[in-house]
């Protein structure tokens, strides 16, 4: 008990700190985007636009990401029995599907500049992408060191957003420089597509973890063998199936099996074995478990994880 109500407390203060990064980020993006758009029109720069894009991508990314927080702290009722946190990882999903799409645009504007690579005002440019990086490396560090940016799929989104914007200054001013030094006009659109490789990729990871989440798949961190050999290792249990482990949201691990134990124990012993192994699955990882004892004369399939199609339940 003291277990659950010391992780629910360090939940909510991390809970606490992810909403007030996300919403200090969220301004501090939202006004530099205007700042970088303006700027991207008036030097002609397409690494700056699709740096602007992506910090437009960002600042919608964050807003998204701040209210599936808020979503998520409505309480469960009898429609929604698991409450609202799963509205984050739709979030997620929804991010890493605009992170795509994003650099898919920025690819078929490049492609049109290199075959007529327009005069950049590569002075102006180099300014604001200045500027750009400084934000964005700001923004970056509060992220790492404030948030949860680590367990927390949703923070993670809206962190992959950050970096990428922070690679994007970073090749804006490359572009910049070399456009200043050897006035190569094509360090612009070749600056954005690299901008765009790695948006492509960082969309595709956060879209894949969400997706794998809402697919009721088990989190990447948990091994199945090592989370039965765990059960099995109660000198009670006799055999385990029907097992199944998925995410609820990116930091809530459920479980649900069905355990074989002797038909001579009573109430009270089962009881007991329920939090012993409840105790065990804590330190895997594993918040929220329902495990259903039975005796070897239970009627079962024999196979570990349960196919839904077979179950037959008979009255």
């Amino acid at each position: 008990m003291s277990h659950d109500h010391h992780h629910d407390h360090a939940h909510n203060h991390v809970h606490t700190n992810n909403k007030k990064i996300l919403l200090i980020s969220f301004i501090i993006i939202g006004l530099f985007m205007i700042v970088e758009v303006i700027g991207g029109y008036i030097t002609n720069s397409l690494a700056l636009l699709s740096d602007a894009g992506h910090m437009l991508s960002d600042a919608i990314s964050l807003f998204i990401a701040l209210m599936a927080f808020k979503f998520g702290e409505r309480v469960a009722n009898h429609k929604k029995t698991y409450g609202y946190r799963r509205f984050e990882i739709l979030a997620a999903l929804i991010n890493g599907v605009l992170l795509i799409a994003i650099s898919l645009y920025i690819f078929y504007e490049a492609f049109e500049r290199f075959f007529n690579p327009p005069e950049v005002a590569s002075t102006g440019m180099l300014i604001i992408s200045t500027i750009g990086l400084i934000v964005n490396l700001f923004i970056a560090w509060l992220m790492f060191k404030g948030s949860d940016t680590k367990d927390n799929l949703n923070m993670r989104g809206a962190f992959i957003h950050v970096l990428g914007d922070l690679l994007g200054s970073v090749g804006a001013i490359a572009a910049a420089l070399i456009m200043i030094i050897f006035g190569w006009r094509l360090a612009d659109p070749i600056a954005s597509v690299i901008v765009a490789l790695l948006i492509i990729k960082s969309g595709y990871g956060v879209t894949k973890s969400a997706l794998n989440v809402l697919m009721e798949g088990t989190p990447p961190n948990i091994d199945v063998n090592e989370i039965t050999e765990t059960i099995k290792s109660h000198p009670d249990i006799i055999d385990i199936h029907d097992l199944h482990i998925w995410s609820i949201t990116s930091d809530l691990t459920a479980l649900s099996c069905h355990a074989v134990v002797d038909s001579q124990k009573t109430v009270s012993e089962c009881d007991n074995i329920i939090e012993e192994i409840n105790h065990k699955l804590s330190h895997k990882s594993i918040h929220h478990a329902t495990i259903q004892l039975e005796t070897p004369n239970h009627q079962h399939d024999d196979s570990l994880l349960c196919c839904m199609e077979t179950t037959e339940h008979v009255h």
